[in-house]
């Protein structure tokens, strides 16, 4: 079975949050074990991807990311939430509780 490409994912009924991020980043790595938190404790309520914008550079653009990490909640195919900076475990469970009834 194929993986599924970004379009398809993130216009699924499940909400995806995508976390673009850089190897070199230390406010990425200080974002990494709060997402490996979130899906410990919200399971698959959301579908966290990680984009590495060195890597990704066409994503990067199509979503205008100035500054890293952003990330952005994708519900439906639409961006319902984006935010720049570390986000703590708190907010973006809530996040993932409001978005995915």
């Amino acid at each position: 079975m194929k993986k599924p490409s970004f379009h398809d994912l993130i216009h699924g009924e499940t909400p995806v949050l995508v976390d673009f991020y850089a190897d070199w980043c230390g406010p990425c790595k200080q974002q990494a074990p709060i997402l490996k938190q979130l899906t410990e404790r919200v399971g698959d309520k959301v579908r966290v991807v990680k984009v590495n914008v060195d890597h990704s550079q066409a994503a990067a653009n199509q979503y205008q990311i100035r500054s890293i990490p952003t990330m952005i909640l994708f519900k439906n195919g639409k961006i319902v939430w984006r935010q720049s900076g570390v986000q703590p475990l708190h907010t973006l469970e809530g996040l993932v509780k409001q978005h995915s009834v």
